[in-house]
């Protein structure tokens, strides 16, 4: 359980920030389902990257979760769900 819960977090966390990202840009929008679950992917792969990325980071709070790991992976969600929401505009779909 202590290996799951920092990705049920990433992933809330990304989803949100997709949906966020959905919002702020409405041609690229996905839609409800779509802005979550491009946001929850991007939020695993960028919490998981900051993570690695910046060791300090991912162990700030005693070896658990950070509030850093929350925003990059919220950051993550909103980036993810933008270039998958412009790509798929730019298709025509």
């Amino acid at each position: 359980m202590e290996t799951l819960l920092p990705l049920i977090l990433q992933a809330v966390a990304g989803g949100v920030g997709g949906n966020v990202g959905g919002a702020a840009m409405q041609n690229s929008s996905l839609g409800t389902l779509g802005n979550t679950i491009a946001g929850a992917v991007g939020g695993v792969g960028g919490g998981s990257l900051i993570g690695s990325l910046v060791p300090a980071l991912a162990s700030a709070a005693g070896g658990g979760f950070s509030i850093g790991n929350i925003a990059a992976s919220g950051v993550g969600g909103i980036v993810l769900q933008i270039i998958v929401g412009m790509i798929k505009s730019r298709m025509g779909s």
